[in-house]
């Protein structure tokens, strides 16, 4: 792996882990005149970040392109709360820099790695783009 392909890594982790510890946080400190219980906020924001941890760190192309499914969750959380909730305006704009940061430094990691071994989609037979 190059320097920059280690570097955009280092972006996409450092960026989602931001975004993990940030939500933990937010939802465990920060939330506390919430309806739902803290169980039900932990599974529903801070569980899928787990889910493509594991590949993530192990720097799997795959993985760090359908992170970017699971990203887009916390971006439209963070552009509703923006518009809806005044009080938690600068929690939403750190969430929507960690994740914009990690959508950016995943898809270029996905992207350059995948490139680098080999991997990606295959032309048709006849075609010619």
């Amino acid at each position: 792996m190059d320097t920059t392909t280690k570097n955009i890594r280092t972006l996409a982790l450092v960026s989602y882990l931001g975004l993990f510890i940030l939500m933990c946080a937010w939802q465990l400190l920060w939330q506390t005149d919430s309806e739902f219980s803290a169980m039900f906020r932990i599974l529903l924001w801070v569980v899928p970040l787990l889910l493509p941890l594991p590949g993530l760190l192990r720097s799997k192309p795959y993985t760090y392109a359908w992170a970017n499914f699971i990203l887009m969750w916390y971006f439209l959380h963070s552009l509703t709360t923006l518009y809806v909730a005044p009080g938690e305006r600068g929690l939403a704009a750190a969430e929507l820099l960690l994740t914009s940061a990690a959508f950016v430094g995943c898809t270029w990691f996905a992207r350059r790695q995948g490139r680098a071994l080999g991997l990606g989609l295959k032309n048709k037979q006849g075609t010619d783009s």
